[in-house]
């Protein structure tokens, strides 16, 4: 069984540098629509039996234009587990003024989550965020057989599938952050954790 991520198109907001989170949401860039048809056209053959997107805006509209380009009709499942990890009374805000204020518990959310404490800007925590995205996409591999494709975020995807390959909390950015559009495989043949890690943040296909 294949199980399929990808991040969402790139948006305003990732352009201007400003968080947006699991409640923040901007539009996207008029460029990542073609970003968006060359993902769809690279997955056109594969027959999914569901698409599990966030139900955000810009998750929701990359799982639409996906859905567009494929062979085989796929229903789209909005689940609001799938939304980007809550940074609190961050979203909205310049991450360089942020770093400012918060520069070393934003280094953590971007290197070291095991340290990471959002507490100071009523954000998630590392240990919320795995168990509400995981939780969802347990739900779908119990139910489901053939390949999913699951449409999300940048670091509650990122961490998610790395924690869904047996790493540690310590290390799941020891790889990077996904790239808005990338695709990312995990494979499991009993349905059992730890999955393998097949591919990840591949984006050759927007070339």
């Amino acid at each position: 069984m294949q199980l399929y991520f990808t991040r969402h198109g790139k948006t305003e907001w990732n352009q201007a540098r400003r968080f947006q989170g699991m409640n923040g949401d901007s539009p996207l860039l008029p460029t990542s629509y073609e970003q968006i048809r060359l993902l769809g056209e690279h997955l056109k053959e594969i027959p999914f039996e569901a698409i599990y997107s966030s139900p955000l805006k810009r998750a929701r509209e990359t799982a639409q234009g996906i859905q567009q380009e494929l062979f085989h009709p796929t229903e789209i499942i909005y689940k609001d587990g799938l939304r980007e990890m809550g940074y609190g009374e961050l979203e909205g805000q310049s991450i360089d003024d942020m770093y400012q204020l918060y520069g070393n518990d934003l280094t953590n959310l971007r290197h070291h989550l095991d340290r990471y404490d959002p507490s100071a800007f009523n954000g998630e925590t590392t240990e919320e965020m795995l168990q509400r995205v995981s939780s969802v996409i347990f739900e779908a591999v119990a139910i489901h057989d053939g390949p999913l494709l699951f449409v999300g975020h940048g670091a509650s995807f990122t961490a998610t599938v790395q924690y869904l390959a047996g790493k540690k909390v310590s290390e799941l950015k020891a790889m990077g952050n996904l790239l808005n559009n990338s695709l990312t495989i995990l494979e499991t043949v009993d349905k059992q954790t730890p999955y393998h890690l097949s591919q990840w943040n591949d984006v050759r296909f927007l070339a």
